[in-house]
């Protein structure tokens, strides 16, 4: 495969870039090989939801199929929680030049019309969406609220509501309306008046559905804003006693040298879930310092990650390809369409966001596998960035996007650059006062 060198970076970050704006990209000369390459991923992969975006809501498409075969599946189904990491990635854009502020203003208002007349179920929006606004079913009974992706769209929200000027009138209309979203969220009634809370409700099959919330997984950041909420608050105890399962969530093992801080306890085979686990609940909670009674969670997620590498380079399985500049295993398309990757349960699929959204915990081993990715393997990259999945040793891959894998790679990105949107969404008083309800600790709670 033929290399890309830093010139060709440049003039095809360049062209992203006249894409969306009208403004001249950077002279090359103020850019490291590191940073033309970081920039010009966070553009392509920000582009998934900006060219890419359902054109009525402008959110994010579920999926995006360069080779446009779809199957069954509708394509402009939209994602509520994919379109909060969009969100956040639209954060980035500005601040990078990617597209100018005005457009990012004109999206958003459409986006928040939108969310303003969608199917809502006690304030919580459904995983999927039409573009008419109303329920996609995810599953046969998963038509109502989904307090997960609802969690995650909020993040979003939150982020950009931070981001806005509320000394600009334009600006100041739009944080209420987002206030205003982010106050019809219901979060306590997804407790089912009990001490956990419940992933799912509809108003065809109410609560068959039955997934609690409880153990470590990708859904911390639910329990945050739940107890942020100044509206529709959940106690600490819900948190405790749910989420934390009466603090077996603590019990931590060790697996290939590292300890897991907490109990991934969904796994006997292997103690590690996927890695997206480290990326989805903290595009804005910044693990930076976060502690509470049962972790520290940048050791947490730093672990997390570097367990996955080790695996990786270990390769047990001796799949082509694993190694040192080739890692990561997370929830993406596979070989059977869709399936949850990690050590353990390994099929020899790797998936770039898994690698690349780490970058702040595993930096220089994200950033080998992001120059390798890239000058050894672009026909691995598309018009969005890198492709969700591919396998060496099945000599397999699809010209596939997926909105929640593609959002968390500009996203953290960025927070390993700048920290910008950890600092955004750290700085709301609601979250604020979430976070200290539930015992954390943290460097912006101290003032």
């Amino acid at each position: 495969m033929k290399k890309i060198t830093l010139i060709l970076l440049l003039l095809l970050w360049q062209s992203a870039c006249r894409k969306n704006t009208d403004t001249i990209a950077p002279d090359a000369n103020n850019f490291t090989a590191d940073s033309a390459l970081l920039d010009l991923v966070q553009s392509q992969t920000f582009n998934y939801f900006w060219d890419g975006a359902e054109p009525v809501s402008g959110m994010a498409r579920e999926r995006y199929h360069e080779d446009n075969v779809y199957g069954a599946h509708n394509t402009d189904i939209i994602t509520t929680g994919g379109s909060g990491f969009g969100l956040m990635a639209m954060i980035i854009a500005v601040d990078r030049g990617f597209i100018e502020r005005s457009q990012a203003l004109d999206r958003l208002d459409r986006i928040l019309g939108f969310l303003e007349k969608a199917d809502r179920f006690h304030g919580a929006w459904p995983h999927w969406l039409n573009p008419d606004g109303t329920v996609y079913p995810f599953s046969e009974m998963d038509d109502g609220g989904d307090i997960v992706e609802t969690a995650f769209l909020v993040q979003g929200l939150l982020a950009v509501k931070q981001y806005l000027d509320p000394d600009e009138s334009e600006e100041s209309a739009l944080i209420d309306r987002i206030q205003a979203l982010w106050e019809g969220v219901e979060w306590n009634w997804y407790t089912r008046d009990q001490n956990v809370l419940y992933w799912h409700w509809s108003p065809n099959y109410e609560w068959e559905m039955n997934f609690p919330i409880g153990g470590y997984n990708e859904a911390l950041i639910v329990y945050v804003l739940a107890a942020a909420s100044p509206t529709y608050p959940v106690s600490r105890s819900v948190y405790e006693n749910g989420w934390a399962r009466s603090g077996a969530i603590g019990e931590g093992v060790d697996y290939y040298g590292l300890n897991t801080e907490l109990d991934h306890y969904e796994y006997d085979d292997a103690p590690v879930g996927p890695l997206f686990w480290a990326h989805y609940s903290y595009l804005g909670l910044n693990p930076k310092g976060l502690t509470d009674n049962f972790a520290d969670y940048w050791l947490l997620n730093e672990n997390h990650a570097r367990i996955h590498y080790r695996y990786c380079v270990d390769n047990p399985e001796k799949y082509k390809g694993y190694g040192e500049n080739m890692w990561g295993l997370t929830s993406s398309y596979s070989l059977q369409f869709y399936a949850a990757h990690r050590p353990g349960d390994d099929p020899g699929v790797i998936s770039p966001t898994a690698a690349l959204s780490s970058m702040p915990y595993t930096p220089e081993k994200s950033m080998a596998m992001l120059r390798y990715l890239y000058s050894e393997h672009d026909t691995l990259i598309g018009q969005f960035g890198p492709y969700d999945a591919f396998s060496f040793e099945h000599n397999w891959y699809v010209p596939r996007y997926l909105a929640i894998d593609q959002g968390p790679i500009p996203v953290m990105i960025e927070n390993y650059r700048t920290g910008l949107l950890w600092d955004l969404f750290m700085a709301n008083e609601d979250v604020q006062l979430g976070l200290r309800n539930l015992g954390f600790q943290s460097p912006y709670l101290e003032n």
